[in-house]
């Protein structure tokens, strides 16, 4: 053996050869944006939660501008619980009264949003990457209308109409802020919280996956990764389905094959594919290194939306590449 020739077990190799692998994805996302919808388990698991951030400054600095949207449903809960304050649900959206609003509010703005905004400040210390804590509430980043469900009575069938109270839906994203801090001098990764205020100044929570869908419309995002808890969609053998199309999903929800939790995830998928967002992916943020798994390897973590009209070129590169990748496991 010659210095020319390693022994491919070395330790060192492998890792070159991975970061030589990656080329041509990190290309593609280069100076992209990449809007994450961050939460489930992993956020109240601080090792997971410090690696993600570690994870989010490596992305900046391969050149990509992440944007981070959290969630914080159990935090919130836990807190309403230790306050005496009961809540409930209605299709997974909790009505929100005043005082579970305030909590609500304490809980995403505050604690959770600047500890994430915090651990991505240590990890990018070195860099100086940091880490910007804001709400939608912050220069009119979202402005909301009151969300509204039906559902239909037990009893005389008929559909009703159920008050969620201080619960939003955006009816209009002004990304200028976060476009400030995307393209900065500075290294920010801002960190946002699904708060929202109505054209009355009235404050609103929102669904995080909603907040995510409705941002990555708006900075026309490369691509929106929604961390979970599960592995991505599965199909009605419980098998992994790695690409969809918006059609493919709709089918889905409609069939009854993709149920529960699912459903507005896909939805929200397909919202934002439809609002100029190249791709989405339903991925299991629990696993290590998830986000980097599906962005710069060939093979992909978790469930692929995509329009097969929309634009070809790279998005057509990262389909080509997955495909191949599943034609050589199998």
């Amino acid at each position: 053996m010659t210095d020319a020739s390693p022994d491919s077990e070395e330790p060192g190799w492998a890792t070159a050869k991975t970061l030589a692998e990656a080329l041509p994805f990190i290309q593609i996302y280069d100076r992209e944006t990449v809007v994450i919808k961050y939460g489930g388990h992993a956020m109240g698991e601080e090792a997971v939660a410090r690696q993600f951030a570690a994870d989010a400054v490596l992305l900046k600095l391969l050149g990509l501008h992440p944007v981070v949207v959290h969630g914080g449903g159990p935090q919130i809960s836990a807190m309403l619980e230790k306050a005496g304050v009961k809540s409930s649900f209605v299709d997974g959206l909790r009505v929100t009264d005043e005082p579970t609003m305030e909590i609500a509010e304490m809980v995403l703005s505050g604690a959770i949003n600047k500890e994430i905004a915090n651990w991505i400040t240590l990890a990018g210390a070195e860099a100086d990457v940091r880490g910007v804590g804001l709400s939608g509430k912050d220069a009119r980043l979202i402005t909301v209308e009151k969300a509204t469900r039906t559902r239909k009575d037990p009893g005389s069938m008929i559909e009703e109409v159920v008050d969620l109270g201080f619960v939003g839906q955006p009816s209009r994203v002004d990304p200028k802020i976060l476009e400030a801090l995307i393209y900065a001098e500075q290294d920010y990764i801002p960190v946002v919280a699904p708060i929202g205020v109505s054209a009355a100044g009235e404050t609103y929570n929102i669904n995080a996956d909603t907040v995510a869908g409705a941002l990555a419309s708006a900075l026309k995002a490369k691509r929106m990764l929604l961390l979970t808890d599960v592995k991505g969609v599965l199909d009605a053998d419980g098998k992994l389905i790695e690409m969809m199309t918006v059609d493919e999903a709709r089918a889905a929800i409609e069939s009854g094959v993709v149920n529960g939790g699912m459903i507005p995830k896909l939805e929200t998928a397909i919202a934002a594919v439809e609002g100029r967002v190249e791709g989405v992916v339903i991925l299991d943020g629990r696993r290590p290194h998830a986000m980097l798994m599906e962005l710069f390897t060939p093979h992909g973590h978790g469930t692929l939306i995509y329009d097969p009209s929309g634009p070809k070129s790279a998005q057509a590169k990262v389909i080509e590449r997955r495909r191949a990748a599943a034609r050589q496991r199998t």
